[in-house]
C-alpha cells in the first residue's frame, strides 16, 4: 500500500526533473554565442579567447559566448554572413571586398557581416633568412614559402599582393599556419614564410630563436607597384627596430584593420552589451594583458579602419561615445 502511494510522487519526482534537464538544455542552446577567432599562432583566435573568459563577459546571464577556432578573415566573412558565428574577427578590406562581391573567385555578395569595432592593424610580415639575399618579393621566384592557412586572411592577402607583384605563380606555395611555417622555416623546409597579424608574432619569435631572420621591405614594394592605389583600404606603417631578435632596423609594410563583426542576425542588444562591456577601462586592461597588441584598443579608435556599415548595436554603442 505504501509503495502504491510512493509511485505517484516518483512520477511526479521524474517529470519535474526531464522537464528540467530539457528547458536547461533548450535555454542553453539560445543562450550559446560563437566567436570565431583563426589558427594557432594567430591574434584572431586570442582576440575570441580573450572574449570568452573576461569574467563581466561569463557572468553575463542571457548569453554564452564561445571562442571557436578557424582558418582565419575569410572563413570568418563566410560564416559571421551565414550566421553559423555570431561574431567574428575579420579584416576591414574582405568586409568591403565580401560586402561588395569582389571576393577572389568568389562572386559572392556578403551583406550580412557588419562591423562592431576596430581591433587593430595588421600588418603583412615575409620572414627569410638573414642571409638569403631576399630584399624584395620579386627575390621569391623559385622558393619555397609558406603563404598562411586555406582560407585565411593571411592566405588571401598573400595571393592579392604576390600576385600584384607577378610572384603567386612563380613560387612553390606551402599552405600552413603560421607555428607550422615556422617550424617548417626552422627546418630549412621553406625559403621564406609570410604573416599577417599584429605583431611581435609568437611564430615569428619561435623562428628568431633557431634561425638568424630578416623581413622584407614590403612597403618598398607596395609603394613602387602602385598597390595602394589599387587597394585603397590597406594604409603603411613600419615593423619598429628591435621587435624580433636580429633584426635592428626598422621595416616599412602595410597594413589592414583587423575587426570584430557581427552578422546582422545577431541581436542589437547584444552587441550592445558586449562593446559596454569589453570598452570600459577594466575590460581594456584585461584584453591588453591578454596580448600588448591590444593597446590600440580604445573608445577613440573604436571606429577606425571601417568602411562599411555597423551593426545597429555597435552604431548605438559608438553614436553615444560621439565616435560616430
Amino acid at each position: 500500500m505504501r509503495r502504491m502511494k510512493l509511485f505517484p510522487v516518483l512520477i511526479a519526482v521524474c517529470l519535474a526533473v526531464s522537464l528540467t534537464l530539457v528547458f536547461s538544455v533548450e535555454s542553453y542552446a539560445k543562450q550559446r554565442i560563437v566567436f570565431g577567432g583563426g589558427p594557432a599562432g594567430g591574434t584572431f583566435q586570442v582576440v575570441a579567447n580573450a572574449v570568452q573568459v573576461y569574467k563581466p563577459v561569463k557572468a553575463l546571464s542571457d548569453y554564452n559566448v564561445q571562442a571557436q577556432a578557424s582558418a582565419g578573415s575569410v572563413e570568418n566573412l563566410r560564416k559571421v554572413n551565414a550566421n553559423r558565428q555570431q561574431f567574428g574577427v575579420v579584416y576591414s578590406g574582405h568586409v568591403w571586398l565580401g560586402r561588395n562581391g569582389k571576393m577572389k573567385n568568389d562572386p559572392n555578395k556578403y551583406e550580412n557581416v557588419y562591423a562592431v569595432s576596430y581591433l587593430y592593424g595588421a600588418p603583412a610580415q615575409l620572414v627569410v633568412p638573414a642571409n638569403s639575399g631576399i630584399k624584395s618579393t620579386k627575390d621569391l621566384v623559385g622558393k619555397k614559402v609558406g603563404v598562411g592557412n586555406a582560407g585565411s586572411g593571411a592566405f588571401a592577402n598573400c595571393e592579392l599582393f604576390f600576385t600584384h607583384m607577378g610572384v603567386w605563380d612563380k613560387i612553390e606555395r606551402n599552405a600552413m599556419g603560421y607555428n607550422d611555417a615556422a617550424q617548417a622555416f626552422g627546418n630549412n623546409q621553406l625559403d621564406a614564410f609570410w604573416l599577417f597579424t599584429a605583431f611581435p608574432s609568437g611564430a615569428v619569435i619561435m623562428a628568431a630563436q633557431t634561425n638568424d631572420i630578416a623581413l622584407v621591405n614590403l612597403g618598398q614594394d607596395a609603394e613602387e607597384s602602385g598597390f595602394y592605389k589599387k587597394y585603397p583600404y590597406f594604409s603603411k606603417l613600419a615593423i619598429p627596430a628591435g621587435t624580433y631578435r636580429g633584426v635592428d632596423t626598422r621595416t616599412p609594410s602595410f597594413q589592414d584593420s583587423a575587426l570584430w563583426v557581427a552578422s546582422g542576425e545577431t541581436p542589437a542588444e547584444l552587441v550592445y552589451d558586449m562593446l559596454s562591456t569589453i570598452y570600459t577601462p577594466e575590460g581594456l586592461k584585461h584584453m591588453v594583458g591578454q596580448k600588448k597588441t591590444f593597446k590600440e584598443m580604445a573608445i577613440e579608435t573604436g571606429t577606425n579602419g571601417v568602411v562599411t556599415p555597423f551593426h545597429p548595436g555597435a552604431e548605438k554603442f559608438w553614436k553615444e561615445k560621439g565616435q560616430l
